[in-house]
């Protein structure tokens, strides 16, 4: 383990109510780390990483998830770059850095030049929060899914997947246990769908974290062929109103800024930018 370094050392269970205090400063942005928080206890064997934090006069003012996913939590630059700094002590752990543009980026600009060339950089991707009542009907199709809808649902959730990511999840043999994430989903009651007449699906998104604050969306997705007829809107709408009936009052997402499209779909059912997110892909 890392010792203590320019104020920055690893969190353990102790740490979670000053973390929790951290992530609170703005718990629907924060609603990952709060999430990984409260189903880890920090705990770096099921956090399949480490949660750092970054001390200042004996408080917490600061923190970054390292696993899979590099985010930097309620930092700002000069702790990003610390936090940058540390990372660069160790080799690259991560596949993906994302968070808060001005934090991210401050981070990329530390490690950029030791971990080369990411596969794609998404600089401007909007949070959004929805803020305000839809201004379309809610889809009263849309439901959770089931066990049952798997055979239809999986490969809807591969073609989302593919097409926002640009790999697609079953590469190099990853098709069982992204399989088991969406039941996982199923089973949890945070995955949603429109399904026709006939069956197929026409419309679905998941929750991807929540916390007793917030909850935020993933994954939206309509076929190609469908597209345009108002079923994200509706979709969306739908979504949100079960979200806060039944698991958390705020709901949110991130869109990349150049999805017009959706990022129309979302304003339409309510949804309003409260910050800016980056990320960086390997």
């Amino acid at each position: 383990m890392l010792t203590m370094r320019q104020g920055i050392r690893p969190l353990h269970a102790g740490d979670r109510d000053a973390f929790l205090a951290l992530t609170a400063r703005d718990p629907v942005v924060n609603v990952f780390a709060e999430y990984r928080a409260r189903t880890t206890n920090l705990e770096p064997r099921w956090l399949g990483g480490e949660m750092w934090g970054r001390w200042r006069g004996g408080d917490l003012v600061a923190a970054c998830h390292v696993g899979a996913n590099l985010v930097p939590i309620e930092a700002d630059e000069q702790d990003a770059i610390a936090f940058g700094e540390r990372a660069l002590t160790r080799g690259r752990t991560a596949s993906t850095l994302v968070g808060p543009q001005v934090a991210v980026q401050a981070l990329w600009t530390t490690v950029g030049p030791a971990w080369g060339r990411p596969r794609e950089t998404r600089w401007e991707q909007p949070h959004l929060e929805q803020r305000l009542p839809s201004r379309v009907p809610a889809d009263p199709g849309v439901r959770r899914t089931r066990r049952a809808d798997l055979e239809v649902l999986y490969p809807a959730c591969v073609a989302m997947y593919t097409e926002e990511v640009g790999v697609s999840p079953e590469v190099g043999g990853g098709g069982d246990l992204y399989r088991a994430r969406v039941m996982q989903l199923v089973s949890r009651g945070w995955s949603f769908a429109r399904f026709d007449e006939d069956g197929r699906l026409i419309f679905k998104a998941e929750v991807a974290c929540a916390t007793p604050s917030a909850a935020q969306i993933q994954g939206v997705y309509v076929p190609p062929d469908r597209r345009g007829e108002g079923l994200a809107s509706a979709g969306m709408a739908a979504v949100a109103e079960i979200c806060r009936r039944d698991i958390a009052p705020h709901v949110s997402l991130y869109v990349n800024d150049w999805n017009t499209p959706a990022r129309r779909a979302y304003e339409r059912a309510g949804f309003v930018e409260t910050a800016r997110f980056s990320t960086v892909m390997f």
